[in-house]
């Protein structure tokens, strides 16, 4: 019992393992695998039996004649038969845009150090002189302390007015 697939759809599968298997037949690239012929083949006699090569709705779309790993799997076939196979575990290197630019100017602390002489230079003493008295006249009075700046005058805080109880209200029983 086959699923409703488009038979556009259908076709296009078929015509897209025919045509693998026809350019890996020509030599282009690599040789398939035995697994890969088998692969190409059980997927297309899956096809034309039932009108689709999976029977699972969750590994691919409602409609569509192979799933998503199966249309993977084909589009890797289909490139190693053209010879444009990718090489190794990762495939194409992927190139963030970090790489394009060009390395900063990053300068360098020890450019600035002149080291002709392996010794360091040693600080000079301090010259120190004998105390000297000074005359009491002769000192500046200390600085009287600047005069305060008076607060300004905060107004205390007015009286809450008292609540009136008003006649005539609400009743209360």
């Amino acid at each position: 019992m086959g699923r409703d697939v488009d038979e556009r759809k259908k076709r296009a599968a078929l015509r897209k393992l025919r045509k693998a298997a026809a350019l890996a037949e020509q030599g282009l690239g690599p040789p398939l695998s035995d697994w890969e012929k088998q692969f190409l083949e059980e997927v297309e006699e899956r096809i034309e039996t039932y009108g689709s090569a999976f029977a699972d709705p969750l590994k691919g779309s409602d409609g569509e004649a192979l799933s998503s790993l199966q249309q993977m799997k084909l589009k890797e076939i289909d490139k190693k038969a053209r010879g444009k196979a990718k090489t190794g575990f990762g495939g194409k290197k992927k190139t963030s845009s970090f790489n394009k630019r060009p390395t900063p100017r990053v300068r360098q602390l020890d450019d600035d150090l002149v080291d002709d002489d392996p010794t360091p230079p040693t600080p000079e003493p301090p010259v120190r002189s004998a105390p000297k008295l000074v005359r009491a006249s002769d000192l500046k009075p200390p600085d009287p302390k600047p005069p305060m700046k008076e607060a300004p005058q905060v107004e205390p805080p007015k009286k809450r007015t008292a609540f009136r109880v008003i006649e005539g209200g609400k009743q209360t029983e």
